[in-house]
């Protein structure tokens, strides 16, 4: 798309509640893989795109409704918590290229490791634990993955970074402002 309307934008991966994607496109990276079940599914997905030098594209027009986690118990049920934990590790392994998996490996296992002592904090130590423990039991297969994932790459680690955001994210932030207002009430 060479002149995009007003808003349009490149961003790196779109949630697959409200994505469109090309078959072939799709298809050539293998689709959705089956051992992420759900959560960080899309993102593994758009990752794997991105990988592939395809673009992804925010139309703000777009309207989509979605109540995300509904049939599962909510974002913060104990299967929302496994899944989306185990799978955060294994997109991390599978698709960060080269030089930015190194770069980034210390804040990653970092944020691995708040996760882990915040919901322990919380009373949900065995869920958050079994996530991780499963994550690690199936990095084997993930860098084999990877290893297939990184030889077939079209995208440079130039082009991941730029599209690549850099800050924690607006669900950080979301989450850092409800636990701050909730201290500060």
């Amino acid at each position: 798309m060479d002149s995009w309307s007003s808003g349009e934008r490149e961003v790196f991966s779109a949630c697959a509640a409200a994505a469109l994607y090309r078959r072939d496109a799709f298809e050539s990276v293998g689709g959705f893989d089956e051992d992420f079940f759900c959560y960080v599914e899309d993102v593994d997905l758009g990752f794997r795109l991105r990988l592939a030098g395809h673009r992804c594209l925010l139309v703000p027009d777009a309207v989509v409704e979605h109540v995300g986690s509904a049939t599962t118990g909510g974002k913060d049920s104990d299967f929302a918590v496994y899944h989306g934990h185990r799978n955060l590790v294994w997109a991390y392994v599978k698709n960060m290229p080269g030089l930015l998996f190194w770069a980034f490996l210390p804040l990653h296992i970092a944020m691995n490791v708040a996760a882990v002592l915040w919901y322990t904090a919380q009373g949900r130590g065995p869920v958050i634990l079994r996530a991780k423990r499963d994550a690690i039991r199936g990095l084997p297969r993930m860098w084999r993955k990877r290893r297939e994932i990184q030889r077939t790459r079209k995208a440079s680690i130039g082009e991941i970074w730029r599209v690549l955001d850099k800050g924690l994210g607006p669900g950080f932030e979301r989450w850092w402002r409800s636990r701050t207002l909730r201290c500060k009430g």
